[in-house]
């Protein structure tokens, strides 16, 4: 199952550096003035989860398999691009195809390092790019509406439910606020996914601060966390050139690297993680001697419909999970000792999967 996150922002802010070292390659090439990318690179990051690792030690696999979330950066948007100023619509429509957008913010001074408008304003960066996204998505809402009219007026229960939506994502639009405050019912759910609307994706703020400020960042970070608290966003404070930096040492010299500036964790860890839980995911295991693996699904997935991430004959011919909390599989040392300890569960198609549940699945081929 695949997620998408589209890594935005200005021209220069740090996004290609982050992403060369996001998905440790030098595809995406990062040079010092506007436009360097062009086409959007794509790469996939495994999701760090230490609980696989300790799956695989207790069962013996042979092979560890992370889950993983794709990444694609986007050229650098600027003032206009929804009229297609810059690289234009062309971008906004690669934001389109992603589930989620990163929205990298230029939190450092650096006089070697030119900015497209002349200075550093994080929050007035991300008020540009969240101005161009809504009026790429009125103008979007005005051409569908007027495609709408004939089947409306026909009956079109679908072109009606579109129609509803469509103004209602308009009026916040034009209110000044993204269409993602929409409140949207559980029955018009799916119909408001098909829209695509660039405004209702969730946004990740990613502060790019400098070395020295990693670990705390600085007061243009403060600014862009008080911001989103006001959006009920999220941010992460990372420095590029850091996890730049890292992503050249294994993975020793990165953990000394790391305790040297007082970090815990990489930034990038921090970062997939909170792309993570922005997109609404959750992790489970199928572990034996062959390998361990993590799979990712929606928070709120039923037992077939995760069987079903495996293949799809396995949610069609579903008859019942074994199903082992990781809290339970580590502590009686395994699926043997979780049986004898009757700590294995039998569930069927109207089980909930929880994050961690380690699971077997029985299917009808």
């Amino acid at each position: 199952m695949g997620f998408r996150m589209g890594i935005v922002g200005m021209p220069n802010v740090g996004k290609s550096t982050l992403f060369n070292a996001l998905t440790r390659t030098a595809e995406a090439q990062a040079a010092n003035f506007p436009f360097c990318t062009i086409e959007p690179n794509v790469g996939e990051v495994a999701v760090p989860d230490s609980r696989l690792d300790k799956l695989a030690g207790i069962a013996g696999s042979k092979q560890i398999i992370p889950t993983r979330m794709t990444f694609v950066d986007i050229a650098g948007l600027v003032k206009g691009a929804s009229k297609g100023e810059g690289l234009g619509n062309q971008f906004l429509s690669n934001i389109r195809e992603c589930d989620a957008i990163a929205h990298v913010l230029r939190c450092f001074e650096d006089d070697d390092v030119t900015h497209v408008d002349g200075r550093v304003d994080p929050v007035a960066d991300a008020e540009t790019i969240e101005t161009e996204l809504m009026l790429s998505d009125l103008e979007s809402i005005e051409r569908r509406l007027q495609n709408l009219v004939r089947k409306v007026r026909g009956g079109d229960k679908e072109a009606v439910q579109q129609e509803r939506l469509l103004k209602e994502a308009q009026a916040a639009l034009e209110s000044g606020r993204p269409a993602r405050v929409v409140e949207v019912s559980e029955d018009d759910a799916k119909a408001w996914r098909m829209l695509q609307l660039l405004t209702t994706k969730p946004v990740l703020y990613v502060c790019n601060v400098g070395e020295s400020e990693a670990a705390t960042g600085n007061a243009q970070s403060a600014r862009v966390a008080e911001m989103a608290a006001g959006q009920g966003a999220a941010t992460v404070v990372i420095s590029a050139q850091i996890e730049e930096e890292i992503a050249q040492l294994d993975a020793e010299e990165a953990a000394e690297f790391l305790s040297e500036l007082g970090l815990d964790e990489a930034g990038l860890d921090r970062l997939i993680h909170a792309g993570y839980a922005l997109l609404g995911l959750q992790t489970y295991f199928t572990v034996g001697p062959k390998e361990a693996r993590a799979w990712t699904i929606p928070v709120g997935t039923l037992a077939p419909q995760a069987a079903g991430v495996i293949h799809g004959d396995f949610e069609r011919g579903f008859i019942r999970s074994e199903t082992i909390a990781y809290d339970d599989f580590v502590a009686l040392g395994g699926e043997n000792g979780a049986k004898d300890a009757g700590k294995m569960r039998v569930e069927g198609k109207s089980y909930e999967v929880k994050d961690g549940d380690v699971l077997h699945f029985l299917f009808n081929a």
